[in-house]
C-alpha cells in the first residue's frame, strides 16, 4: 500500500500540488487522471522520488520515501516496476534480453534461473514465440507487452505505468488494460497508472484519483463514476475522452 499525505510542490511562484492526500491499495489498479497541466505527472514523480515535494509524506507500507537516505531509497526502488510511455526497449536487444536486463543488473540468481523467469513472464504476456525477435520486428502492442514483462522481472511490490496505451489502437489498448489488471490481481501489486485513456478509467479503475489545479478534486472507482455524488465536471471530463 502507498499512502500520500499532504503532498505539496511549488516551482518558483507556481504551486503545482496543493496538499494532496491519497491511498493506493495492494492488488488494485489505481488510476491518476486529470487535464494536461493539472499536476498529475508531478504528483507521480514525487511518489517515486524523481521530484522532492516541499511538504508531505509518501509512505510505502509505512516507510516514508521523502526522508529515506540514498541506500534505503535504492532498495525501495528495486521493489518498483516501471512501464514507460514509449516502452523504452533496447533496440539492440532481443525481446527476452530486454526482459533479462534488470535481472542481470540487480539479481543474484544464476543466468539459467533468470532466463527461466524471463521466459515465464513472456509466456504470461503471450510473447514466448517472439522471444528472439528484436523490437523493430514486433508491433507496438507487442513492445508494450515486452515492457510489462520487463517491469515485472524483479517481482515488484509496486508498479508504475505512464500512459500505457499511448500510441496504441483502441483494440490493443483494451488488451494492455486487461493484462495490467490481471497481473495486478495475480501478483498482488500496488499499481499506479497515469493515463489520459478514459476507456481505461471505465474498465479497470479499481481506484481513481482526479487531480484538478493541483488538488484532488474527486476520488472514486469505475463503479462510482456515475454516482450522484460525483462532480459534474469529473463526469464530463471522463465522458469526453471515451470512444
Amino acid at each position: 500500500m502507498i499512502q500520500v499525505k499532504s503532498l505539496s510542490k511549488r516551482f518558483a511562484d507556481k504551486e503545482v500540488l496543493k496538499g494532496i492526500d491519497a491511498t493506493f491499495e495492494e492488488g488494485k489498479t489505481n488510476l491518476v487522471i486529470g487535464r494536461s497541466g493539472a499536476g498529475k505527472s508531478v504528483f507521480v514523480k514525487c511518489m517515486i522520488g524523481l521530484i522532492t515535494p516541499d511538504t508531505g509524506e509518501v509512505l510505502y507500507d509505512g516507510r516514508d520515501l521523502i526522508t529515506m537516505d540514498k541506500p534505503t531509497l535504492l532498495r525501495l526502488r528495486r521493489e518498483m516496476g516501471m512501464l514507460f510511455q514509449g516502452s523504452a526497449l533496447f533496440d539492440s536487444m532481443t525481446v527476452v534480453e530486454n526482459v533479462l536486463f534488470p535481472m542481470e543488473m540487480f539479481s543474484q540468481d544464476s543466468y539459467d534461473k533468470c532466463y527461466h523467469r524471463a521466459m515465464e513472464l513472456l509466456e504470461r504476456v503471450g510473447l514466448a514465440e517472439a522471444a528472439k525477435k528484436y523490437p523493430a520486428e514486433i508491433s507496438g502492442g507487442m513492445m508494450k507487452r515486452t515492457a510489462i514483462a520487463r517491469a515485472l522481472a524483479l517481482n515488484p511490490k509496486y508498479l508504475f505505468c505512464d500512459e500505457p496505451n499511448s500510441g496504441l489502437d483502441p483494440k490493443t489498448s483494451m488488451v494492455i488494460d486487461q493484462l495490467i489488471y490481471e497481473l495486478t490481481k495475480e501478483y498482488h501489486i500496488t499499481t499506479i497508472v497515469n493515463t489520459h485513456d478514459m476507456n481505461s478509467v471505465r474498465s479497470i479503475g479499481d481506484k481513481i484519483v482526479y487531480i484538478h489545479n493541483g488538488m484532488k478534486e474527486w476520488e472514486g472507482s469505475s463503479a462510482t463514476i456515475d454516482s450522484p455524488d460525483t462532480p459534474t465536471g469529473v463526469i464530463h471530463f471522463i465522458n469526453a475522452g471515451r470512444l
